[in-house]
């Protein structure tokens, strides 16, 4: 049987007739159109492509991708996702969630897959709140967040999703904004990673906690308060006017003055995202005194969930026959031979 040359797809060939359905200004809408112009660019195809959700804003996505979908229960995808991925391991599975559902109900599943290293990407939305319940505090709030759970502020301290993802050994962990240009090259490597890919994406809740990033979205801020890591390229930014470099007495990161473009003379630091230490320190840099770190911060492939499944089923399988009579008569048995008004 020939092979058949697979059908370029463009954009429009990943929307499906539903109407979409989110508040108007939504950073979902953005995320929505970033991940439409990603396929056809990955060479994924609609009739090979699974997106699994939970519950949240966020989990209305599979409505609105023309692949196959499942919209699932609270913090459960992760779970639906692994039996998709090894029921057949060749399809491509995406597993869209909120800071809510993935990390509070769905935590303990996020983890599992994560530490697993199932072949799929992670798509995280947070917003900082719940939207779909109408502003309650979310584990990733900060303190101080008013909500109708927390009248007079948050005292919880927040869940950092890029360092539980590491500290869950993640191979993949990445950042991207909602509207940003960059959101596709994120989405691209976590497609090409093989493994768990997880991507934290910044998206505005306009409703319930607007502008909360404000301080490294907008676009006076931006220049000056994101750091967007690079593979070998030294972690610049401010127009390359700052860059991060290591306090070696304390052994923590620090910003520092770049003159006249000397990065070298000033130690700034070249990254690396095979380096999990480095990618920790990166996730965990306090708001307002360090940027952001934005793109892929760790890449370290190793194998995964599923193919390890498969090759293990494939040894215990190895010369033997199915035979469906000789596994129902295994252990112990007995026949009936007499009717049951004769016993």
């Amino acid at each position: 049987m020939n092979d058949m040359t697979p059908i370029a797809t463009k954009p429009k060939d990943w929307e499906t007739d539903q109407e979409v359905r989110w508040c108007p200004g939504c950073g979902d809408y953005a995320i929505l159109k970033a991940v439409q112009r990603t396929m056809p660019e990955i060479g994924a195809r609609p009739e090979n492509t699974v997106f699994v959700s939970g519950i949240g804003c966020s989990s209305r996505f599979p409505y609105y991708m023309e692949t196959y979908g499942f919209h699932t229960i609270h913090g459960r995808a992760p779970a639906v996702a692994t039996g998709v991925k090894l029921a057949n391991p060749e399809l491509d599975v995406w597993i869209i969630t909120g800071d809510g559902d993935a990390l509070s109900i769905g935590g303990n599943h996020t983890m599992h897959l994560i530490r697993r290293n199932l072949d799929c990407q992670v798509l995280l939305f947070n917003n900082e709140i719940y939207g779909l319940t109408k502003g309650q505090y979310s584990p990733t709030s900060r303190i101080g967040t008013t909500s109708p759970s927390t009248p007079f502020g948050s005292v919880d301290r927040p869940a950092n999703p890029c360092a539980f993802a590491l500290g869950a050994q993640a191979r993949f962990v990445a950042r991207a904004i909602d509207v940003h240009k960059n959101l596709p090259s994120v989405l691209k490597a976590a497609y090409a990673h093989k493994g768990t890919g997880f991507v934290e994406i910044f998206q505005n809740c306009i409703v319930y906690n607007d502008d909360v990033f404000a301080p490294f979205t907008d676009k006076a801020n931006a220049a000056g308060n994101q750091l967007w890591v690079e593979h070998g390229k030294p972690l610049l930014f401010a127009g390359g006017t700052k860059g991060l470099t290591m306090d070696r007495e304390r052994l923590v990161l620090k910003v520092v003055d770049v003159i006249d473009g000397d990065w070298d003379g000033a130690d700034v630091i070249v990254h690396d995202q095979t380096n999990r230490g480095l990618a920790h320190m990166l996730v965990e840099m306090p708001a307002g005194t360090f940027p952001m770190a934005l793109g892929v911060i760790f890449d370290d492939p190793a194998p995964t969930f599923e193919s390890a499944v498969v090759e293990q089923n494939r040894a215990a399988s190895a010369g033997k026959q199915p035979d469906l009579q000789k596994l129902l008569s295994k252990g112990q048995t007995w026949m009936v031979d007499k009717q049951p008004h004769e016993i």
